[in-house]
């Protein structure tokens, strides 16, 4: 794109291929398209509060959430932001930063409270989204929904395993993702299937750390119940992307696509090529497991079927023509995207129930070089020529427009209150990964048609509680004051001055 790139002072060009690291690399302000959408993104567990209140059904996270001992400090999302019965408020706060994108989760218990495809619908759920949607659209604001961010209906997991039943949680998703459709697709005009599928097969069926926790039950097999788990995820998207192609999309003029999380990853050693493969082995088991088969219609990867043998469920000729149809309704990458890793290979044969290709991540590489300076978590650094790279690992991979649907960070000391607001790390974090948007875009020529960040406001995050703070809006959990940060102001300013000068 040459006559993009010209945007771009010498000195631009430069720092394209420096060494610099996000250490000492300075914030640009790099121009971004004028059509490029600027967004917040959350979940419905996170936020919403409201735990059983107006019908709602427990999700696997309700139950997660109060086990003794407790898997999450001690917390839970009972209330969290109240979001539930403050969503005016918090509609309101979008639209004063200049939103033009809301990315938010449906939360499936609460509009089908057991969750199966003969149980039934509440309608003060249902209500609950209809006026999220309507107010959002007055306000002239993007709803982009997703209708799973990792919160099973408890009663699915407690009748049949859930993910673990393929046939039987495939069929209950079609019915929930069909009455979506049906009472919000006239106003949604981009859908996501599932957030994160990754997450949910490894942390929550392998490593235990996220709801349900399954690895922790007796008698569960981390050798296989994660692949199958993903195996689920799969063929349900798959099953949803055809219903909503041949039922909805021609009336509704809307699309539809599933979010991919990953880090980008470095060779531990760049002179050893057993690291050099390693790196790029950890990808594909990272984001090649699903965007293969989702984005190109193909089985898993080659290194999975090798590495993982029988692990690795196989997909019946009618399954993999399904993908294979479906492959080109996926309108759009969805990439949910954080840090950069170092990748190295083990020289120690791997345990029968590994999950990452026998391969060692960590923050600094052979050198002593660290990826990137350290957020309010060891593990989020901020390295956006990481960033970069895997915009464009994408791309040359799939060939489809990616939208960033989640990106950000928790600021090094952000319990105080004053760090909280005056977030000056997330600042240059945000500013720095957006110009890393810029040079794919101009430079390389990746389309990246819009960027959501993570998140709108502090909420309940996981596992952890409410001890990471990524919000441009920070809440006071005792009050649930919403005080928007510096970073809130610093967005919707720099959007302005970045789409203005890249006309």
């Amino acid at each position: 794109m040459a006559e993009e790139a010209s945007m771009f002072s010498a000195a631009d060009i430069v720092a394209q291929y420096s060494p610099l690291t996000g250490h000492d690399l300075p914030v640009r302000n790099l121009p971004l398209p004028p059509d490029f959408a600027w967004g917040t993104a959350t979940s419905a567990y996170q936020i919403e509060g409201g735990a059983l209140q107006d019908g709602k059904g427990k999700s696997i996270w309700d139950v997660y959430t109060h086990l003794e001992p407790s898997r999450t400090n001690g917390q839970n999302a009972d209330v969290s932001c109240d979001h539930y019965n403050r969503m005016p408020e918090d509609v309101e706060l979008m639209a004063s930063l200049g939103v033009d994108v809301y990315r938010f989760s449906i939360a499936w218990a609460r509009i089908i409270p057991l969750g199966g495809r003969d149980d039934p619908a509440n309608e003060k759920g249902i209500a609950f989204y209809n006026h999220l949607i309507d107010r959002l659209l007055a306000r002239g604001i993007q709803p982009v929904a997703t209708l799973y961010h990792w919160d099973t209906p408890q009663a699915l997991y407690e009748r049949y395993g859930a993910m673990l039943n393929t046939d039987e949680f495939r069929a209950d998703f079609e019915r929930y993702a069909r009455l979506c459709f049906e009472r919000f697709g006239d106003r949604v005009k981009k859908w996501v299937t599932f957030n994160e599928p990754y997450i949910s097969s490894i942390f929550a069926h392998l490593n235990g750390t996220l709801a349900p926790g399954h690895c922790r039950e007796a008698g569960t097999d981390t050798k296989t119940e994660p692949w199958r788990v993903g195996h689920t995820l799969l063929l349900s998207h798959a099953t949803v992307v055809e219903v909503y192609a041949k039922e909805f999309q021609s009336s509704q003029q809307g699309e539809i696509s599933v979010v991919l999380n990953g880090h980008y990853y470095e060779p531990y050693d760049a002179s050893k090529q057993a690291d050099i493969d390693a790196a790029e082995r950890r990808m594909v088991f990272y984001i090649g497991w699903f965007g293969d088969p989702i984005y190109l219609g193909k089985d898993y990867p080659d290194e999975m079927r090798e590495y993982l043998g029988s692990r690795l469920p196989a997909f019946t000729a009618e399954e993999r023509e399904l993908l294979r149809r479906t492959a080109h309704i996926n309108a759009f990458y969805g990439m949910n995207h954080y840090s950069t890793k170092y990748a190295r290979a083990l020289p120690d044969p791997p345990a029968d129930n590994d999950w990452t290709g026998n391969i060692e991540e960590s923050a600094v590489n052979s050198e002593g070089k660290e990826v990137g300076p350290v957020s309010g978590l060891g593990w989020l650094r901020l390295a956006p020529e990481g960033f970069r790279k895997l915009l464009n690992w994408v791309w040359r991979r799939y060939h489809l427009p990616i939208v960033i649907t989640e990106n950000g960070c928790p600021c090094p000391g952000e319990d105080d209150v004053a760090v909280a607001v005056d977030d000056k790390f997330r600042q240059r974090y945000l500013g720095l990964y957006l110009d890393a948007i810029s040079r794919a875009i101009y430079t390389d020529g990746v389309p990246v048609t819009g960027y959501y960040v993570w998140s709108l406001m502090d909420n309940f995050e996981w596992s952890a509680g409410y001890g990471p703070r990524y919000g441009i809006v920070h809440v006071d959990f005792a009050t649930l004051k919403r005080t928007p940060k510096n970073s809130a102001y610093y967005l919707r300013d720099t959007f302005k001055s970045r789409r203005a000068t890249s006309t």
